[in-house]
């Protein structure tokens, strides 16, 4: 009989267990809220040397994923900074340098999808472009525009 009891007082416990009842926690915040204020940006790189979109705006401390995919059949890249950071980009680039994922820029193989996250610190004009040889000179860029937050 003790026994019963005992199976009773337990089956008793895990049910108001499992029913919440009397429970003190917090409520499950959804996975979606983690990512408040972050921005995607899907962009396209074409062999027609197009940035799409063209033109971008994002926000100052907000941090930007750019999604970006290569439609064409030949090797394109992805780099953002302000002028002066593309133009020492295009020299290195025009000097030797090896297209490489980094910071501030991926490259993307035909065909091939990648992220680049980005945080911007100073509101003004910024760049996204391609230094493959000769596809910066041919217009493959777009403007971002940074805007304080508030």
């Amino acid at each position: 009989m003790r026994l019963r009891h005992l199976s009773l007082a337990a089956a008793l416990v895990i049910v108001a267990a499992c029913s919440g009842a009397g429970s003190t926690a917090s409520p499950t915040v959804p996975a979606a809220s983690a990512s408040i204020g972050a921005q995607r940006i899907e962009v396209t790189l074409t062999d027609a040397f197009e940035m799409e979109p063209a033109v971008m705006s994002v926000k100052t401390g907000q941090p930007v994923t750019f999604v970006v995919t290569n439609t064409g059949a030949i090797q394109h890249e992805f780099y953002v900074g302000d002028e002066a950071a593309q133009d020492a980009h295009e020299q290195e680039m025009m000097s030797g340098g090896m297209a490489m994922d980094e910071p501030d820029g991926i490259v993307l193989k035909p065909g091939e999808t990648k992220e680049l996250t980005h945080t911007f610190t100073t509101a003004g004009a910024s760049i996204a472009g391609c230094h493959e040889a000769g596809h910066y000179a041919a217009g493959m860029k777009a403007s971002i525009t940074v805007a304080d937050q508030g």
